[in-house]
């Protein structure tokens, strides 16, 4: 349409026109958002991936499992029924009772399904405490009641 000087262009009576600005610019804003938030989704799916994949790497590493057994008497054994070796295992001094064969800072390894026989007698606490290489907390290791 022309005006009175003959110009072309849209008027202000253009609804048509106006309703399609409008519904253009608010596609956009739409598109935008909707890409960014996609993004982000992305982004928090790739990390929950990691954090499930570093845990089941985490479940499948193989670990130590140590055991006390015991023999007969004073007789004792402890053993790894994990499937990783143990290396350097010790025992928390303060818990141990009056004779224990692998005393005061003598290391034993185990390989996986090994055992090692040693002497305890005195006064047995319920539970011993032993770390072993890669294994910075102590672990407690029920001393079973003899037969």
């Amino acid at each position: 349409m022309a005006d009175l000087e003959g110009n072309v262009g849209m008027e202000w009576g253009d609804a048509p026109g106006w309703t399609a600005l409008l519904v253009s610019v608010g596609a956009l804003v739409v598109s935008l958002r909707a890409q960014r938030d996609g993004k982000r989704a992305a982004d928090v799916a790739e990390a929950t991936f990691a954090r499930q994949v570093a845990a089941e790497e985490e479940a499948a590493r193989p670990r130590v499992d140590l055991r006390l057994e015991h023999e007969a008497k004073d007789a004792y054994r402890l053993r790894n029924d994990g499937a990783a070796p143990a290396r350097s295992i010790v025992f928390k001094d303060q818990e141990l009772p009056y004779v224990f064969g692998l005393k005061r800072g003598e290391e034993v390894s185990l390989e996986q399904g090994e055992a090692v026989s040693f002497l305890m007698a005195g006064s047995i606490p319920p539970q011993l405490f032993a770390q072993w290489d890669g294994q910075e907390e102590w672990v407690p290791l029920r001393i079973p009641p003899k037969r």
